[in-house]
């Protein structure tokens, strides 16, 4: 999940990207109201973490502009903690959720793991595919209820393949939702995650299955049997042959 921060507090902000990424977010961090208004006109993230006391352009504003260009993205904001009226227009303009400052990390995570699900179509906590599933809430993986050890990456990676199952997933589409905003990742970087992640998901089942030149694309072992058998699926729509290479 891609999250961007606006959040003007230098400290504040450091010590929320450190948590969130040690939780597995890509965390991009803006400083100010304009920056965080170019940021989601030109960029697509799964949550907004919004302080509402930003220079140059306000918290509310940039919500007002973002909820103007009919974006359905979870807003989370930050206020000050006597700041009921801010807190209470910001929830009227759009806002998703609110935290009033100080707050424990362990709660905004939650609420954080909360919003992304809610983004994502909510839905049940636990997605399966196969003997695969993946709890939402825990960020933790299974096969034949076996927890698979998996790093940050692979679970991004994971979760997005999830996300669109039977659908093709490019490199492209992996680097923005896996990296932060000016992080380069090459191709070969890619490839690695999914390499590493294919080892230990490919045990039964499930598979990453390769669209040579378009992408990835996660299925059940059946599945890719029958599609090539049948010449239908995902085969035969890319016309392009399928390995796991």
């Amino acid at each position: 999940m891609r999250i961007l921060l606006a959040e003007d507090d230098s400290v504040l902000a450091d010590g929320l990207t450190r948590s969130l990424r040690q939780s597995g977010y890509a965390i991009d961090g803006v400083r100010n109201g304009q920056e965080a208004d170019t940021a989601l006109s030109t960029q697509e993230f799964d949550l907004l973490i919004l302080d509402l006391g930003l220079p140059k352009m306000s918290g509310l504003e940039v919500l007002r502009r973002l909820r103007a260009r009919s974006s359905l993205l979870p807003v989370l904001i930050l206020t000050a903690a006597d700041s009921v009226e801010q807190r209470v227009e910001g929830l009227d303009l759009g806002a998703d959720d609110y935290m009033a400052k100080p707050f424990a990390l362990s709660e905004l995570e939650a609420r954080v793991r909360a919003l992304t699900r809610r983004g994502a179509g909510g839905g049940p906590t636990v997605v399966r595919h196969g003997p695969l599933a993946y709890d939402q809430v825990g960020r933790s993986a299974y096969i034949d209820d076996q927890m698979l050890d998996l790093s940050a990456r692979e679970l991004g990676l994971l979760e997005i393949l999830l996300a669109r199952t039977g659908r093709l997933v490019s490199k492209e589409q992996l680097v923005d939702h896996l990296c932060e905003w000016g992080e380069e990742v090459s191709n070969n970087a890619i490839e690695v995650y999914v390499h590493r992640l294919r080892k230990k998901i490919e045990v039964g089942g499930v598979r990453i299955a390769t669209v040579r030149g378009l992408g990835y694309c996660l299925e059940k072992y059946s599945d890719a049997r029958a599609g090539a058998g049948t010449g239908s699926g995902t085969n035969a729509a890319a016309g392009h042959a399928l390995d796991s290479k």
